[in-house]
């Protein structure tokens, strides 16, 4: 299996804005574009799209070539086999859910092709019961899972999906997670992920592309690049990294569950999910605290060893710390005064203890 499917180079200049991305990404699964508002990740979906036509650029995706500067090639939208979802949903408000979802269904000539796609998508995102519904009688999160379901209607072979969320207060963000997260595990097709908040991209990220002023400034796997201590992530309030794991006992009597990670095993608040079950946890640097020995009586459940493979101050009398737990990484950050009290350095073996983890579902 191919490991870098998707070539995507652009350079197009907006006044001042000089947009300039190179980037070699996977064939599938979810690649989060992560950054603030004007960073360019938008400019890059629509010109992964077609939507822009920057005068130097080549756009490929498993084989196929979209665009070519070089060679004078630029397929135009119409005729690129994508899924497009906006920030808003943008349903047609004249047409019931189901005339929406039908409504490009027109250019697919295998009709049997079509009744599966059909079936398959309305029950994986839950619709089924809205099909005879006008736009205007949908929530928020119903109008999202509706357009959605249009876009993967056309059996496209990448989905760009431009900040789904950034419309819809908390309540309806959790109510919509759950179908994106099914997005990955049933569809095997690319999925390209905007969003300017970090907790989308830990629960959704496969891969993750941080962009800066047009550039980007890092892209790998999620759990690398979260915990990268030369990125500004790592020094935010919120830093965290993500680690996957895999449910291996439940203790109904104290309401724990513990899984097993290649960093080592931790136990959970309980949750209902199945043993065996594969599941994100994620670990703020923030509840991560460092002593040099191993503690005998704390009410700390989840203590690790681990080594500590590197340290940098901000300007605020914090120190962020890099740790190998087992095979993974981890983040803490520490006041500048523990950092000397306790002589930490890289290479130093110490041991973690993490106050607080919390299940990305």
């Amino acid at each position: 299996m191919k490991t870098s499917a998707i070539t995507a180079r652009f350079q197009l200049k907006y006044g001042d804005f000089r947009f300039d991305v190179d980037l070699q990404l996977p064939g599938s699964g979810v690649t989060v574009l992560l950054g603030s508002s004007g960073c360019g990740k938008t400019t890059l979906l629509r010109c992964m799209a077609g939507l822009e036509q920057p005068p130097q650029g080549k756009f490929s995706i498993n084989g196929n070539v979209w665009q070519d500067s070089e060679k004078n090639l630029f397929i135009p939208t119409y005729q690129r086999n994508l899924g497009y979802v906006f920030q808003d949903a943008n349903l047609f408000p004249h047409l019931t859910v189901l005339d929406n979802l039908s409504f490009g269904l027109k250019r697919i000539k295998k009709v049997q092709t079509n009744h599966d796609k059909f079936t398959v998508v309305t029950e994986l995102l839950g619709i089924n019961h809205l099909l005879d519904r006008m736009p205007e009688r949908l929530s928020g999160g119903e109008k999202q899972r509706v357009a959605i379901a249009r876009a993967l209607m056309l059996n496209p072979a990448i989905l760009l999906m431009d900040e789904p969320l950034a419309s819809l207060d908390s309540k309806r963000k959790q109510e919509v997670m759950p179908y994106l997260l099914k997005l990955q595990q049933e569809f095997n097709i690319p999925i390209i992920y905007v969003t300017h908040s970090q907790e989308e991209a830990a629960q959704l990220a496969d891969t993750l592309v941080l962009m800066k002023n047009g550039h980007v400034q890092a892209s790998g796997k999620v759990s690398d690049t979260l915990g990268r201590i030369d990125l500004p992530l790592s020094k935010e309030k919120d830093a965290a990294v993500v680690w996957q794991a895999v449910i291996t006992r439940h203790e109904p009597e104290y309401r724990l569950t513990n899984v097993e990670s290649k960093g080592g095993n931790l136990s959970l608040p309980m949750t209902d999910m199945p043993l065996g079950t594969k599941l994100r946890v994620q670990i703020h640097a923030r509840d991560v605290s460092i002593t040099l020995q191993a503690p005998s009586q704390t009410s700390i459940l989840n203590v690790l060893p681990a080594t500590i493979t590197g340290i940098t101050d901000d300007q605020d009398g914090q120190t962020v710390v890099q740790l190998q737990a087992g095979q993974l990484t981890l983040l803490s950050h520490v006041t500048r005064k523990s950092t000397q009290l306790l002589a930490l350095k890289p290479g130093l073996p110490v041991f973690v203890q993490i106050k607080g983890t919390s299940l990305l579902h």
